[in-house]
């Protein structure tokens, strides 16, 4: 079956005549003829009822009818998708983003990104260290916003935006709340309170401890880093987070401070595929990731 005998067919059947079918396809009659005989030869039923030069639908083409629309409306869809794929300037970007970076600064390159193309959607999915490096080896995003960005994983290219310190967030009425800065070691009778098992910040935290000489003593566990915030607040514990989470949603009853010993910081940029090429709407933003941080971090100085 071709789609030119469907587009044939449907043009028969919508006008019910061969010979005006004919003219508007720009096609001779005898061509339109042999292509239905065909197609109804392929699929062993009438399609049509002849009647002199007039044809009706037979009570099984009024059903064909009703799924070759339907597979050409599909098709048309596909080419529109193609089109604006190929478009880099009306295509749809996919992006990936851990939770450290929902917040900031994932929302400002966004809308700084559609000022200059509004015309370009988005289909954020948000995933853990873990998956995001997966999906998009696997191709079911194409650009992976994350921290710290991975640098020997040999099926994605990294790209290092900035560097940030890890901080220290503690209650307001912990002993230590009003220093200036702290150093890692004096939590070390501390409990904490962390992401589970096989989250990255947790082990950037459980590292930064070994550095200093001690495992810390888990009280918590969240999934999610404003039940972590909220859970510190409430005086259950302390916690270690990435300054970028700390910079607009500090809730009451907490104290971030900076950690003088040791230097604790992580990576944050984006990776892409290493074996395909990004699409053009990806590239664009890709392109324009680099340039937005490249200004960022001139005024940062």
């Amino acid at each position: 079956m071709e789609l030119r005998q469907l587009q044939y067919f449907i043009e028969v059947a919508t006008r019910e005549h061969v010979t005006e079918a004919s003219h508007v396809l720009h096609v001779a009659q005898s061509a339109i003829s042999r292509q239905i005989a065909n197609l109804e030869s392929e699929l062993g039923v009438q399609l049509f009822i002849r009647e002199g030069r007039n044809v009706k639908l037979t009570v099984v083409g009024k059903i064909f009818l009703e799924h070759a629309k339907m597979a050409i409306n599909e098709i048309d869809k596909a080419k529109q998708k193609i089109e604006e794929f190929l478009d880099p300037e009306h295509g749809t970007i996919r992006v990936g983003f851990a939770s450290s970076l929902a917040a900031n600064p994932l929302p400002t390159v966004i809308s700084a990104f559609r000022a200059r193309y509004p015309d370009i959607g988005f289909q954020l999915k948000q995933g853990s260290y873990k998956h995001l490096i997966e999906w998009v080896i696997n191709g079911e995003i194409d650009i992976a916003f994350l921290g710290p960005v991975p640098t020997h994983v040999k099926e994605v290219k990294s790209q290092i935006f900035f560097a940030e310190n890890i901080m220290a967030l503690l209650p307001t009425k912990h002993p230590l709340a009003e220093q200036p800065s702290i150093r890692l070691s004096q939590l070390q009778n501390d409990t904490f309170v962390l992401f589970p098992p096989d989250f990255i910040l947790r082990e950037i935290v459980v590292n930064a401890c070994a550095q200093v000489g001690y495992k810390p003593k888990v009280s918590f566990e969240g999934e999610d880093i404003d039940a972590i915030k909220g859970l510190v607040a409430a005086g259950l514990g302390v916690t270690l987070l990435p300054e970028v989470t700390l910079t607009d949603n500090m809730p009451r009853g907490t104290v971030k401070l900076p950690i003088s010993e040791p230097n604790v910081t992580r990576t944050v940029g984006i990776i892409s595929p290493n074996n395909r090429e990004l699409p053009p709407s990806e590239k664009l933003f890709y392109d324009f990731l680099k340039e937005f941080f490249q200004v960022l971090n001139k005024f940062s100085y």
